[in-house]
């Protein structure tokens, strides 16, 4: 590659982030990283209807969550600025009436009473949604059914107006995309895009052109959806600064939920997350679940994400975002939709736990644990839970219930499991074992577990059928790692004074 990487991703400040956006910047992150090329992000708020106050800060804390933070954007700073569309407002019209002076664009002035009436007479069984095209273009209040001196004087008076590309009626328009080869289409099948609204700022379809060029991208990346735009985008690069100069684009795969493309609604229904933090709508109130409140590791949830549309074509599948890095490669993305898995999504994050080091878990395990309004001893204390039960949290989440009996004595005990088998033997057995766990002077897990069998022994009991009683006592129920590291942890006072509430629950 000649030309040094200049990538963007350029996200609508209109709400939460998308699994499918974050994979978007993962994928132009990646590209950018091992190329020793820019990631920069620019702020689409084209559409001044559709923005949402908090929406643009959201993003930015999002790739920061991600780990993806780019080297150029509004918040960072870099030499092709502004990066928010709505502060280069005045670059897009010239590019606009530059066209119409080519004869490749037209001003339009048809009010939206005239376009609603356009859609209802041109309604037919053949084509039920009547679009601005080639066909009825000639039929409506444009510059290329009025004089020039009627279009003069309307342009003087302020006339509400649009400018719209001249789609050609007969023409093949092709690029060649990084990752489905050669792609072509018919320009008699698309509309007539508007380019520049009536209040004066332009449509995605012009800005992405003229920011694209002015910010130096050499590759655009985005989603497959886009891929019906593509003809209009290839003749605004050919009409305004060459098609040689376009950057190379590469279209990624929809990500699929259980009925096509995965949506929030599917989050909804199917009690998993879509967006990558929580959002709640300032409008409405309403909250989007996220996955790093779900209990998502950052680096699980960009592993996961890399390998929706991705492999290297290896059995490989836990990554470090240095390893993605390093292996990636835009020939390995599929073309077909990738379909999201919660249960694997949730094994990567397991995976991603066991593997981490206590210091990287404690912060947030930290928090989560203060959250619930659960006490931490000391750090000494917590990162010795983490080391026990990290094992057994598949989410961040899990650490609560997998711990809390560390730091709160339990609430309620599962009686109801021990009762059944309970017998005089056991009960003398617990007994004799507070006798001797009082006597202690070494308080390890070897050595409790030493003594209990020495115990179990004595009384011609087997270990095995002890464990149970002795875990529910200590924790509440049947869950929680090695019952003598628990025992280690609580302390003798803790230990003591749990069995023998037990014990008098069972009498009862």
């Amino acid at each position: 590659m000649s030309k040094r990487v200049r990538v963007r991703f350029a996200p609508s400040p209109t709400g939460g982030l998308h699994l499918g956006g974050v994979r978007t910047v993962l994928y132009n992150y990646l590209f950018a990283r091992k190329h020793g090329g820019d990631f920069l992000v620019r702020i689409e708020d084209t559409d001044q209807t559709r923005y949402v106050a908090g929406a643009e800060e959201y993003i930015f804390n999002t790739l920061k969550w991600c780990g993806l933070e780019p080297d150029e954007s509004v918040q960072h700073g870099g030499n092709f600025g502004p990066y928010r569309q709505s502060e280069r407002k005045a670059s897009y019209r010239q590019y606009a009436e530059q066209l119409v002076l080519a004869g490749q664009a037209y001003y339009a002035f048809d009010t939206p009473e005239e376009l609603e009436k356009m859609r209802q007479d041109f309604k037919t069984t053949e084509n039920p949604s009547p679009q601005y095209d080639h066909t009825i273009r000639l039929k409506m209040r444009n510059s290329l059914t009025l004089s020039a001196e009627e279009t003069s004087q309307l342009l003087a008076a302020g006339t509400r107006h649009v400018i719209r590309i001249k789609m050609p009626e007969n023409e093949t328009v092709s690029f060649t995309d990084m990752i489905r080869g050669e792609v072509r289409f018919e320009t008699g099948t698309v509309d007539d895009k508007v380019l520049l609204k009536a209040d004066g700022m332009p449509t995605y379809h012009l800005a992405v052109v003229v920011d694209d060029k002015a910010m130096e991208i050499s590759h655009a990346f985005r989603g497959e959806e886009w891929l019906p735009s593509a003809p209009v985008h290839i003749l605004l690069w050919k009409y305004l600064f060459g098609i040689d100069q376009m950057p190379q684009w590469a279209h990624f795969p929809l990500i699929l939920g259980p009925n096509g493309k995965l949506s929030k609604r599917d989050g909804a229904k199917y009690g998993f997350p879509v967006f990558a933090m929580n959002w709640t709508d300032p409008k409405t109130g309403e909250l989007t679940e996220g996955f790093k409140e779900k209990g998502f590791l950052p680096e699980a949830f960009i592993n996961l994400l890399a390998l929706l549309g991705w492999n290297e074509g290896t059995e490989q599948e836990i990554y470090s975002l240095e390893e993605l890095v390093e292996k990636f490669s835009m020939e390995r993305v599929h073309s077909a939709g990738a379909k999201f898995d919660y249960e694997k999504a949730k094994w990567f994050n397991h995976e991603w736990i066991k593997q981490s080091g206590v210091g990287s878990l404690e912060p947030g395990v930290g928090n989560l644990l203060k959250e619930n309004g659960l006490e931490v001893p000391s750090r000494e204390t917590l990162r010795k839970v983490i080391e026990l039960v990290k094992e057994r949290c598949t989410l961040l989440t899990d650490f609560v219930q997998q711990s809390s009996f560390f730091f709160k004595t339990p609430e309620t005990i599962d009686t109801a499991a021990v009762k059944p088998k309970w017998n005089e033997a056991k009960k003398l057995f617990f007994t004799e074992l507070i006798r001797n766990y009082e006597l202690a002077t070494d308080w390890d897990a070897h050595t409790l577990e030493n003594n209990f069998k020495e115990i179990a022994a004595v009384n011609e009991l087997k270990p095995g059928e002890l464990m149970l009683p002795f875990r529910i006592m200590l924790v509440g129920g049947k869950y929680g790692p090695g019952v003598f590291d628990i025992a280690a942890l609580l302390g003798k006072a803790e230990t003591l004074q749990r069995i023998e509430t037990a014990m008098k629950l069972l009498q009862d």
